[in-house]
């Protein structure tokens, strides 16, 4: 039995999919987005995140910290990462949540009562299961393992992903996976390299390998002025060559992660701005001059 590294698991999800869904956030992704809201899921490794805005000064994590990562001063808490093992000691002793411990090892079965917990909401509301990330597609093994249990019990199953892994990890899941939720976030391999630290092609050519595979696919467009928002009618005209796409999504970009990258010690790549009504109105309509309508959200 295989071990994934995950970061969370979010109940009642309702924009992972359709219906009332439970995703699973895997640890990892191959992309460095200027844009991402998780940076949490980037590294491989547990981390901890320490949210200064909350800290109360107790000195718990102080005692608790065998490497003497969590010190106080006059100044307050200071928080040495050089020191921090990343092991999580602090945070099940804070008592007000001011220590995020990101990254557990799980398997299969630790993992699967609590996806299969809310089985009655996915039945009642056409719901399911999502793995998300990070890229959960970095643990192919481990994704697989909990698709086809998951598609025993008879759960709906989608997987989230970037699209930027080797062909052999979509093979993998393709015959346990329902929809995929596949981002596409430029054409152009230089806007894309850009914005995400790596060229597109895999990602386009493995979008063209799940189509030809006859996976159902929801395409998920992120929308980030100043960066990819040139790229979208090109977008379009390439989805309208691409079969077994059910849905075309923008989704709006947001700047609300901030606080994640200070508490996790990251430079923070954010842009400062977000789209405005009137931008998100014309991105829309760029689609739907290319890609038929019933496929928009």
């Amino acid at each position: 039995m295989s071990q994934g590294m995950i970061f969370d698991v979010k109940r009642f999800a309702i924009h992972d999919g359709d219906g009332i869904r439970t995703t699973l956030f895997f640890k990892g992704c191959p992309l460095s987005c200027v844009w991402c809201h998780n940076p949490e899921g980037i590294s491989m490794k547990p981390e901890v995140a320490y949210y200064r805005h909350k800290c109360k000064c107790c000195g718990a994590c102080a005692k608790a910290c065998p490497e003497g990562a969590h010190s106080f001063t006059e100044g307050g808490h200071i928080f040495d990462r050089d020191k921090c093992l990343g092991r999580g000691e602090c945070e099940a002793v804070c008592p007000n949540s001011a220590i995020k411990y990101y990254g557990r090892q799980v398997t299969a079965d630790e993992i699967l009562p609590e996806l299969l917990s809310d089985r009655a909401f996915y039945e009642n509301s056409g719901g399911g299961v999502t793995l998300s990330g990070g890229e959960c597609l970095m643990q192919a093994d481990f994704a697989a393992e909990i698709l086809s249990r998951l598609k025993e019990e008879g759960i709906h199953t989608a997987v989230d992903t970037s699209g930027y892994v080797p062909r052999e990890a979509f093979d993998k899941v393709l015959p346990y996976t329902d929809v995929f939720l596949y981002d596409v976030k430029a054409i152009d391999p230089a806007v894309h390299k850009r914005c995400t630290g790596r060229d597109n092609s895999l990602i386009l050519n493995n979008l063209k390998y799940i189509s030809s595979r006859g996976a159902a696919i929801e395409i998920r467009i992120p929308f980030v002025p100043g960066y990819n928002d040139s790229e979208i009618t090109a977008i379009a005209e390439f989805l309208d060559t691409v079969g077994g796409i059910t849905k075309i999504k923008v989704l709006p970009y947001h700047n609300l992660a901030a606080s994640k990258y200070e508490a996790l010690g990251m430079k923070n790549t954010l842009p400062e701005r977000v789209p405005t009504d009137e931008e998100l109105k014309s991105a829309i309509s760029a689609i739907r001059s290319a890609a038929p309508l019933s496929h928009l959200r």
